[in-house]
């Protein structure tokens, strides 16, 4: 089964999230719990977490088919250890949010070395940052996005991702993200090598940490390394690996998004994907 849907908004409150999904036809969605650019919010108030509970469960989002993004600001491979330690608290606040709300994963990126420390150095740090977060919390899944290799931001390789992998401690407890436009970015050729890709993310990484993907098309070109997402179908990847995807049976029963620039199509390509997931 694919659950197929985009981020939707959650203004005023996280409630509202699973009404714009439906509202739109998706299956899955991808949400804020809180405002992603800033470090502190007020917390979830019981009236919200009970009416986003029973609003996902009236329109029938179970744990498979929610994927909220943390905040933007958060780093937790800073070269610093005082502003490591305040994404580090950032995060675990993210985590204890989804457990308040019965989400049982949370998508982030890796982290940025700023060009002060090594790759390895900065690998190092996410990895014992998210160790210590999971300790804190309970039943959420860490789930690292890949990142198109923009900057200094890391997790562009399936070997950063995997290399991360292997120093968390509790292997149930952490995932990975697949975003389409990202990897076609970081080099990777979805659009003429999509089983090799895939081949190559099993052997590297394993299906087995596949926990959610977003579904973008490029307006970078292969290897361009810049993060800038198309609606699907008018980018650098076309429309043909996408339907490839949904008929690929190795990646069932997680949330898929759009984040797509484009929200007043999102039905429409919800709409063609839910097609060909069923054909």
């Amino acid at each position: 089964m694919k659950f197929i849907g985009a981020h939707v908004s959650a203004a005023g409150g996280v409630e509202n999230a699973p009404l714009r999904a439906h509202e739109i036809g998706a299956t899955a969605f991808a949400l804020f719990t809180k405002n992603q650019r800033q470090w502190v919010a007020k917390p979830l108030t019981e009236t919200s977490i009970e009416a986003f509970k029973a609003n996902c469960e009236k329109y029938n989002y179970g744990v498979n088919q929610i994927l909220p993004h943390d905040s933007y600001l958060i780093n937790l491979g800073h070269p610093d250890i005082d502003k490591r330690q305040k994404s580090l608290d950032a995060f675990i606040d993210e985590l204890q949010r989804c457990e308040q709300l019965g989400i049982n994963r949370l998508n982030f990126h890796p982290g940025s070395h700023l060009r002060e420390i090594s790759e390895e150095r900065c690998m190092d740090y996410i990895a014992e940052s998210i160790n210590f977060a999971l300790d804190q919390t309970q039943g959420v899944i860490a789930v690292l996005e890949n990142t198109a290799g923009q900057g200094s931001n890391l997790g562009y390789q399936h070997e950063q991702l995997a290399y991360i992998i292997d120093k968390v401690e509790d292997k149930s407890r952490i995932g990975v993200c697949i975003d389409t436009c990202h990897a076609y970015a970081a080099g990777y050729d979805l659009k003429n090598n999509y089983t090799e890709v895939m081949k190559d993310f099993e052997s590297v990484v394993g299906f087995q940490y596949l926990k959610g993907m977003h579904l973008n098309d490029s307006k970078a070109t292969l290897g361009q390394k810049l993060d800038r997402h198309h609606s699907l179908g008018q980018g650098e990847i076309g429309w043909p690996m996408f339907k490839q995807l949904m008929q690929d049976p190795r990646i069932d029963n997680i949330p898929m998004t759009l984040e797509t620039i484009d929200p007043s199509i999102w039905s429409d390509e919800i709409k063609q994907l839910i097609m060909w997931a069923n054909q």
